[in-house]
Order: structure tokens, then C-alpha cells, then sequence
């Protein structure tokens, strides 16, 4: 247990914030070049800074292993040395996107004057997120190349991870480019209170990234509307995929090994729709698929509800719902209004079918022959995500990427 009082966590958090928002005009300043080069750099010390990152990360692993902690969960914390790479790999990449332009014509305006469309960073964004050391590097680049300042606060288990990351690649990263090192902080303290001060200073991070699982990130996101601080929440997940009456068999058994080729992510395939007039035709096939990836079938009856989120069971998550639905309107609405509304897909070989459902699925991703697994910003889109938004309104949907961080601002001109 710590020591330290709310009130000793929440000015950690504000002094973090501070700095950042001090440092955040250097970044908001800087070239295109300037930017690119500190991704650039912190791809680089990703290789030169190996030795350290991965014994931070052996004590984390080691340490959660002692706890219980479940397989899943530690497959996310653990970094391997592929899985350096390809964050090192990503960051390549993301340097040598083009920036969008930060000013875009509008249109010429009665009097001699025109509008002009600008592009501007929030300022400082902070983000909560669960115990994966990649979202540290992912997160801090994204916000780099939006030229927003940020305050990351990770799950205790990370913390050893995610603090050699920012001493050893994000900050000497920054500071190689001649941009502030301040502008990316990281909260210290592993203390699950610093992750409800985070979204309690409105006057210094107005906007939170909020990612993590079921009702801990619910709460984050009600006590931030509470203090007037905007949040990009991703609370639940799980995939729904659809096996249609005239799905290919062998396809859609090879689909459903490959939606399960890891358990502790929030895309994976967590509940199988199958039309009832297939089911028992099926099954055999589906459990073979299931049985390919190491994972059990929660058959009906069910003791849960349809949509419950494996991947957050440390006791089941290797496990997928199973349910028979008499059409795919059922199947819609299951997907709809039974489930997180993360991804749905549906595996058939009628395209009627698969255009009924691309249209019927109001989720955030939809899918057809295609793993849900692919909802991921890099897969997707290119370039490393700082999460999946969920919202029904208008704004960032889906994968949030650094092109989404900025604030909209409109000048009038002379023409």
C-alpha cells in the first residue's frame, strides 16, 4: 500500500502537468523536421538502449508473475525482442508521414477577405493506460507529432518499463532535436489515485486519453466530465464475429484461428455468432479452429451475459461465446445492443449478406471475411494509435492517430 495521501498524489500529478504545459510552446513551435528527427532518434535509442529497456522489463514481468498475475495479461506487458523492433519499426514509420498542413483556404469572404482553416494542438493531453510498455512509446509519438504536450500514467505494473522508456529513448529523443524533454511526462508514482488526479485539471490537461478495461475507465471518464476535462475513452472491447448460412467452412474455421492468435487485446474474437441453420454442421469444425488456438467454448446455456469480455477474465480469457441466432438481423442486433460495440465481422460468401451487415452494424469497425483483430491504428492505419475511441458522436471514432489531436481554429484574413 502507499504512504501517500490523495492529496500528496494529486500534486504529483499537477507538478507533472506543470512542467508539461510550461515545455508544451517549444514543441507546438517546432519545424516538421525538428519533430520527425526526435521520432526519428527514439526509434534509434529503441536499438542502442536494448540492454536497459528489456531488464526494466524483466523485473516488471517477473514481478507481476509473483502476484498472479494472469497469462494474457503478462503477454502484454512483456516485451520481446521482436516486439522492440517492431516499436521500433512503427516509430520509422510514423517519422516520415507527412504532416498535414497546418493551415488550409477555405474560402474568399464579402470585403476583401478570406477564410483560412488552422490546425492547432490541444496544449497538453493526458493519458491513462493499463500495463502494456508499447502504449508508452505509442502514446508519446503520437502526441509528438501532434505537437501536444502530454502526461502519461501507467498501470503499476509497467512502471520500471515505461520509466526506462522515457529516460532512455523519449526524452534523450526529444532533447537530440532541440525540442524541450519536458513536454512528455511521466507520472512516477504507482499509485491507481494519480489516474483520478490526471482528470482533474481542467486548467492544465484538458483533454485525457482513457484506456483500459470496464468499469475502472468508466469511472475516469464520469469523474472527468465531473471537472469539465474531455476524455477519448476505450472502456470495454471484444470482437463479435457472424459465421453466416453460407459461410465457407474451411475459411471460416481458419478466420477464427487466426482472431485468436492472442487473448489479452481488446480485438480478439470474444463471442461467434452461428445462423442456426448451420450450427450443428459447424460446430465440430469450430471447436477443431478453437482447439488450434488453445481456447475453450462457452456453449448455451449461458451462465453470462452474451456479450461478456473474456479477455478481461484472468480465470477464462482463453474462452470464446458461442450462440446459435436465427438470421442476420438477429445477429445485428446481438452486435448491437448485447456487446461493446468495438468490431463486428461477418464471414460469408454472399456479398447481399455481408452489405446488409456492413450496414446494420452501427459499432466502430465492421468486417467482412476479415479478423477484427485488424482494429488497430497501425494495421489500419499506418501508424501507431493512442487508442480506439468508441463515441456515437461526432469526433475522433475508431482508431485515434496523431492527426486526430488537434483543435480546429478559423482565421478571417485580408484576401
Amino acid at each position: 500500500m502507499s504512504e501517500q495521501t490523495p492529496e500528496a498524489i494529486g500534486e504529483i500529478v499537477a507538478r507533472c502537468a506543470s512542467k508539461a504545459k510550461l515545455a508544451a510552446p517549444d514543441l507546438a513551435g517546432a519545424s516538421d523536421e525538428a519533430v520527425d528527427a526526435a521520432i526519428g532518434e527514439m526509434a534509434a535509442r529503441l536499438s542502442s538502449a536494448r540492454a536497459k529497456i528489456l531488464a526494466a522489463n524483466a523485473e516488471d514481468v517477473a514481478s507481476a508473475e509473483a502476484a498472479g498475475m494472469s497469462g494474457g495479461l503478462l503477454d502484454r506487458l512483456r516485451i520481446t525482442e521482436e516486439r522492440l523492433e517492431d516499436m521500433a519499426e512503427q516509430l520509422r514509420l510514423l517519422a516520415s508521414v507527412p504532416h498535414p498542413a497546418r493551415e488550409t483556404p477555405v474560402r474568399d469572404l464579402d470585403g476583401g477577405l478570406r477564410l483560412i482553416e488552422l490546425r492547432r494542438p490541444v496544449g497538453v493531453i493526458g493519458a491513462n493506460y493499463e500495463a502494456r510498455p508499447n502504449v508508452t512509446v505509442d502514446v508519446a509519438s503520437q502526441l509528438v507529432k501532434s505537437r501536444n504536450a502530454g502526461v502519461l500514467r501507467t498501470g503499476s505494473a509497467a512502471l520500471r518499463s515505461a520509466m526506462a522508456l522515457l529516460n532512455e529513448v523519449i526524452a534523450p529523443g526529444l532533447s537530440d532535436a532541440n525540442i524541450d524533454p519536458d513536454v512528455i511526462q511521466l507520472v512516477p508514482t504507482p499509485d491507481r489515485a494519480a489516474a483520478g488526479a490526471l482528470v482533474e485539471l481542467p486548467h492544465l490537461i484538458p483533454l485525457v486519453i482513457v484506456r483500459g478495461s470496464g468499469e475502472t475507465t468508466r469511472e475516469l471518464d464520469r469523474r472527468a466530465a465531473a471537472h469539465g476535462v474531455r476524455t477519448l475513452a476505450h472502456a470495454d472491447g471484444g470482437g463479435v464475429l457472424y459465421y453466416d448460412v453460407k459461410a465457407d467452412h474451411s475459411f471460416a474455421e481458419d478466420l477464427i484461428t487466426r482472431s485468436l492468435d492472442r487473448l489479452g487485446v481488446c480485438n480478439r474474437l470474444n463471442l461467434l455468432l452461428v445462423h442456426r441453420d448451420v450450427y450443428d454442421a459447424a460446430l465440430p469444425g469450430i471447436q477443431a479452429a478453437l482447439d488450434k488456438a488453445g481456447v475453450e467454448p462457452s456453449l448455451p446455456p449461458h451462465d453470462h451475459a452474451i456479450g461478456y469480455e473474456w479477455a478481461l477474465d484472468s480465470d477464462r480469457e482463453a474462452t470464446v461465446t458461442i450462440a446459435p441466432v436465427d438470421s442476420l438481423a438477429d445477429a445485428l442486433r446481438v452486435a448491437n445492443e448485447e456487446t461493446s460495440g468495438l468490431a463486428a465481422g461477418i464471414v460469408t460468401t454472399d456479398k447481399k449478406a455481408a452489405d446488409a451487415f456492413i450496414s446494420g452494424y452501427t459499432g466502430t469497425g465492421v468486417f467482412w471475411n476479415a479478423p477484427t483483430r485488424l482494429l488497430d491504428g497501425f494495421k489500419l492505419r499506418g501508424v501507431p494509435e493512442t487508442g480506439i475511441n468508441l463515441d456515437r458522436v461526432p469526433g475522433p471514432r475508431g482508431p485515434v492517430t496523431f492527426t486526430d489531436l488537434v483543435l480546429r481554429q478559423f482565421a478571417v484574413v485580408p484576401a
